[in-house]
């Protein structure tokens, strides 16, 4: 494929924003009915490890849409973490 080298950045960001935003569905769900339960929270691990797998690798090459993409997922996945534990606890 020949993508023009100053369109490969924005494909990169591109394809960041939409990994980042697919938590964003969840998370608003979560917040709305307070409810987590149906959560699986061996999925939550396996997110959170791939995170921050993918962020190590991403600031080891330098890969900017990686590093964002990551870290936004990161951070709301912790944040379905924290709903998890307080949500869960008023059950």
């Amino acid at each position: 494929m020949n993508i023009p080298d100053n369109i490969i950045p924005y494909i990169g960001y591109f394809g960041s924003f939409l990994t980042a935003i697919t938590f964003i569905p969840q998370v608003y769900k979560s917040w709305q009915s307070k409810s987590v339960g149906d959560l699986s929270g061996w999925m939550i691990a396996i997110v959170i490890t791939s995170a921050c797998v993918w962020l190590v690798y991403a600031m080891a090459i330098g890969s900017g849409p990686v590093i964002v993409a990551n870290t936004v997922v990161l951070v709301l996945t912790l944040v379905l973490v924290y709903f998890k534990y307080t949500f869960g606890r008023r059950n």
